[in-house]
């Protein structure tokens, strides 16, 4: 594995507009716990929830004081800055942005194309990549093109949703149904719903988040998630298995009461093993992703075998989080994930160089 020379700056940018706004104030503060100071000077950059860019001085008086002494979550407030001062540090010195923006306005693709305007190397996926694999539908789309088989769905632009079209709906996908906004993540606006009723509230509640829904076939199976890295050769971890407290993996599970039980590693077959992390790396190639992403199945033992649920380009990296600890049970612990996706961001960076 490769290692990132010494003494790069790196960019924490977090906080967002979107409802994950909470979840990527956490990320980053266990990022910027987890970076090695003898490799990384760290800069933190935050926005808030008003889309206001600012540069948090407390925490970064903190971090220039020598000391990881920072609360558990930061807060996206301080001196107003602009994203021009990224590109006036990228002008000085080697910057590498690492974007810990979850949901939309941060990991939709908006962010990465404008970290491609100012030409700063960033981790993760770029524009494309970002953009199809946030939105469920056309996500989907692209993986059922590329024979990588996936649930029952049906998606919709609410304009076109009303108590006729859900009532098809229902009976094409039969209950119970689930109805997801398209564009967001960390299961937020995410319902479970068992009856017309339900349904009508589940896809009121959806979309206060999204204008376009998303509505799925409830699979009875088993919950694997698999973590991939790389860029053009992209490799996977061993798979994991979630097994949820709730009915099912919501936002309380995954980052209030780390109630679910996570299996690292899922006790699969070991063909099944291959055939999943061979899934997870068909469905990152064709959505075009780079740096990271974490894949999620659904494992019909019986019946279909593994379907795959969606892809996470900017997973959670919290203690709790299932894409480091994948990752550290093969192999490569939290402190060489980070100097491999600064190290991979590089590589994107100048291979891709606008010519």
């Amino acid at each position: 594995m490769s290692s990132a020379p010494k003494r790069f700056t790196l960019v924490v940018l977090f906080g967002g507009r979107s409802a994950e706004h909470d979840v990527s104030c956490v990320t980053a503060a266990h990022v910027i716990r987890a970076a090695d100071p003898d490799k990384y000077q760290i800069v933190v950059v935050a926005i808030t929830r008003d889309g206001d860019w600012v540069r948090p001085s407390d925490i970064q008086e903190i971090l220039d004081n020598g000391s990881k002494d920072i609360p558990s979550s930061l807060t996206a407030a301080g001196d107003p800055c602009s994203p021009s001062f990224i590109q006036e540090l990228a002008a000085k010195e080697q910057v590498v942005v690492v974007p810990l923006l979850h949901g939309p306005l941060g990991e939709d693709g908006t962010l990465q194309g404008l970290l491609e305007i100012l030409d700063v190397a960033y981790v993760g996926s770029g524009v494309l990549a970002s953009a199809v694999s946030m939105d469920k539908i056309v996500s989907k789309q692209l993986l059922e093109a590329q024979q990588i088989p996936v649930c029952k769905w049906r998606g919709s632009h609410v304009s076109e949703l009303n108590a006729d079209t859900v009532m098809q709906i229902v009976a094409e996908l039969s209950l119970p149904i689930f109805v997801k906004p398209a564009n967001m993540g960390s299961s937020v606006g995410i319902s479970k719903a068992k009856t017309l009723d339900e349904v009508l509230a589940a896809t009121q509640l959806a979309s206060e988040y999204d204008e376009w829904i998303i509505f799925e076939e409830a699979v009875a199976g088993r919950e694997i998630e698999v973590s991939v890295l790389g860029n053009l050769t992209p490799r996977a971890s061993i798979a994991g298995e979630i097994i949820p407290s709730h009915e099912f993996y919501d936002y309380e599970d995954k980052y209030v009461t780390d109630g679910a039980q996570l299996l690292i590693p899922a006790p699969l077959a070991d063909d099944d093993i291959r055939k999943v992390q061979d899934l997870a790396i068909r469905a990152y190639k064709a959505l075009r992703c780079e740096g990271m992403a974490r894949v999620d199945f659904f494992f019909e033992e019986d019946r279909r075998g593994f379907l795959c649920n969606e892809i996470n380009t900017i997973p959670g990296f919290t203690p709790i989080s299932m894409y480091p600890k994948l990752w550290n049970a093969s192999g490569i612990n939290y402190v060489q994930l980070i100097d491999e996706l600064v190290s991979l961001a590089l590589e994107r960076h100048t291979r891709s160089a606008v010519k």
